[in-house]
């Protein structure tokens, strides 16, 4: 089978499998890439998130976390929430939360992909990554032309938005690539960077992650510090104001994943009911959910916060 009609039949069987959007790069060094993780490291907008800081070489170069690499398939799957949380004052939470963990649905569907390809094919190596591995997903998915790095960092396509999931498969296997990278359309607004709750967005594509509501709300391990007082939104799982604000997103569309849809009515959940909520019930009704990674005491962190 030649090059041009595998590419077709994962391409094929990748849109079966739910997913909205799929590019094929070349498995290579990422050169405009290196002095900006760099200059990010340097001026530790990371923050406590001391794994950026490890291997430095594998992120810039997918041919050495996957030996023998060739071509890097970027998917894109939506997660855009078909309801709506609550406009009132009560705390709120990421809406790429809503539903069950997106690790585990995005990976099971590309494990599929991967026999697919084993199938078609025959002997292969690659790996599978889903937001758990030095990869810069955005990049990626930016090299094969399914969307620009906006303002606020997050990959916009044109067509929908950027309420995607980013995911990879890292395989030894020439393939027709995608080479026509987006043009950026972001233009002259700026509706991320006024909008955002802590001036996380210090200057147009650059966002100091040190400062960033979902880095408090998540990633922060220690108490979240006293300047964001006030200045949270009630957010206390992550944050979408960057992306709610976006012109781009008014073509975003509803998800069809049944696995995504808000599940113990997360998404509304009251002040009182997050307050009221012991250990047990959160474990209960969080088991299989994003919000897990928080534990409850990161929860009860985040809840005495922004409403003390």
């Amino acid at each position: 089978m030649n090059r041009a009609n595998v590419t077709k039949k994962i391409k094929d069987e990748i849109a079966r499998l739910g997913f909205s959007y799929c590019g094929i790069s070349k498995a290579g060094f990422l050169e405009e890439e290196a002095p900006r993780l760099e200059r990010y490291l340097e001026n530790n907008m990371h923050g406590e998130m001391s794994y950026m800081e490890r291997n430095f070489d594998k992120r810039l170069d997918p041919t050495i976390l996957v030996p023998g690499a060739k071509s890097v398939i970027s998917v894109m799957y939506n997660y855009f929430p078909s309801q709506k949380r609550n406009d009132n004052d009560d705390v709120k939470i990421s809406s790429y939360a809503f539903g069950e963990d997106y690790h585990k649905v995005i990976k099971d569907k590309l494990y599929d992909v991967w026999q697919f390809i084993l199938d078609e094919v025959g002997e292969v190596d690659g790996r599978i990554f889903v937001d758990s591995a030095p990869v810069l997903d955005k990049a990626w998915a930016n090299k094969s032309g399914l969307g620009w790095v906006g303002k606020n960092t997050n990959l916009i396509n044109p067509k929908s938005g950027s309420f995607f999931f980013i995911a990879e498969i890292i395989v030894d296997l020439d393939l027709d690539y995608d080479a026509n990278e987006i043009k950026d359309y972001c233009g002259t607004c700026t509706a991320c960077i006024d909008a955002c709750p802590t001036d996380a967005i210090v200057e147009p594509y650059i966002v100091d992650g040190s400062k960033c509501i979902s880095y408090y709300t998540i990633e922060l391990k220690d108490q979240i510090p006293i300047e964001a007082k006030g200045k949270m939104d009630n957010w206390v799982f992550g944050c979408d104001v960057c992306q709610d604000v976006c012109p781009w997103n008014r073509f975003s569309t509803a998800h069809n994943e049944p696995l995504f849809q808000p599940k113990n009515n997360v998404h509304n959940l009251s002040n009182n009911d997050w307050l009221e909520m012991t250990e047990e019930i959160f474990k209960e009704v969080f088991r299989n959910s994003p919000i897990k990674r928080t534990k409850f005491e990161g929860i009860r962190r985040n809840l005495k916060f922004v409403l003390d």
